[in-house]
């Protein structure tokens, strides 16, 4: 069993994934049967950009279909208590964004009962992980995340933006970076990233926090302009755009990450089997290509190595979204 488990620990990868010899020759899983990927939010956002090409290369991997049923609504909160609640058998699995950390927490600070904790849902693996880009259209006057704060300073609330709900993976960061830069900017929620965007390439918001893949190609194209990145370094797609450390708010650090997740009733046995075919799905070429084209690398990591992520981005971000509080 140990070595088995260090033959299939998880691992951060760029370009592929090294398939041991146990793994090739682990019992199919789910045994033909259909296998729905959820995704809680409306096509064109992080999680749906992440989800299809993976489910697609989970489908190549087990001989059986994946299809992807969007769940949008209360920031993805709706499709994570959907599976939390779900039957353990393996046939309905989860792809979440960072946000499902910190959803409870923002139920509970605004007197609600939580749709669902995040020990109900059981890891198994990341596929993505991107800082967000700060972006605003090509044709605004702000030329650096500067312009943009002192704009919003002289005139509080006037300054809009997009997200996909509130503590959402695309509000959180722009909440973090308001309070950061001390400035009043006009929320503006949508059910998704996708409709977000939108928002944003159609003139209805002046700001959007987003994962780089649904705005790299937007950004190439010349449509949007990209102030800052809430990563440690750098994004390699965007080399000239510095990270919100650089521009003076080192305490403005997210990573909007995709992860599948199944019910925490999942017997161990199983789970390790899904284990094992997402990481044979995350060495899959067109998988990979997909994902790279998209501007969101895979970015893999799974057993212990994705366990503690979670631990570390959870003790990081909830005291984050307590010291927003409400949000009317």
């Amino acid at each position: 069993m140990l070595v088995r488990r260090r033959l299939l620990a998880g691992v951060a990868v760029a370009g592929g994934v090294a398939l041991g010899g146990l793994q090739a020759q682990m019992p199919p899983w789910p045994g033909g049967r259909s296998v729905t990927m959820v995704v809680g939010f409306p096509p064109g956002g992080q999680a749906d950009v992440s989800g299809r090409p993976f489910a697609a290369a989970l489908e190549r991997v087990i001989g059986a279909p994946v299809p992807v049923v969007n769940r949008p609504g209360a920031s993805g909160g709706l499709g994570n208590a959907f599976v939390a609640r779900a039957p353990g058998d393996g046939l309905t699995v989860l792809m979440a964004l960072s946000s499902m950390l910190i959803l409870p927490e923002a139920d509970r600070i605004h007197g609600r009962v939580a749709q669902y904790e995040i020990d109900q849902l059981a890891p198994i693996a990341r596929v993505t992980a991107d800082p967000t880009v700060l972006v605003v259209p090509a044709a605004s006057p702000w030329r650096n995340l500067g312009e943009l704060v002192a704009d919003a300073k002289r005139r509080p609330g006037a300054i809009s933006y997009s997200s996909a709900g509130n503590f959402s993976a695309l509000h959180t960061p722009m909440a973090m970076f308001t309070a950061a830069a001390g400035i009043d900017m006009l929320h503006v929620p949508f059910q998704g990233g996708g409709p977000a965007l939108t928002a944003l390439l159609g003139g209805t918001v002046q700001a959007l926090a987003s994962g780089t893949g649904p705005v790299m190609q937007h950004i190439q194209a010349g449509r949007l302009r990209a102030l800052a990145t809430t990563g440690a370094t750098r994004v390699p797609g965007l080399p000239d755009v510095p990270t919100m450390a650089e521009a003076g708010y080192p305490d403005v650090l997210y990573l909007i990450w995709a992860g599948l997740f199944v019910p925490a009733s999942t017997p161990a046995a199983l789970r390790e089997q899904i284990r094992a075919a997402a990481a044979r799905a995350a060495g899959d070429v067109d998988a990979q290509r997909a994902l790279t084209t998209a501007g969101s690398p895979l970015a893999y990591l799974d057993g212990a190595a994705f366990e503690a992520f979670i631990r570390q981005d959870a003790a990081r971000l909830i005291p984050a979204v307590r010291r927003i509080g409400r949000v009317e």
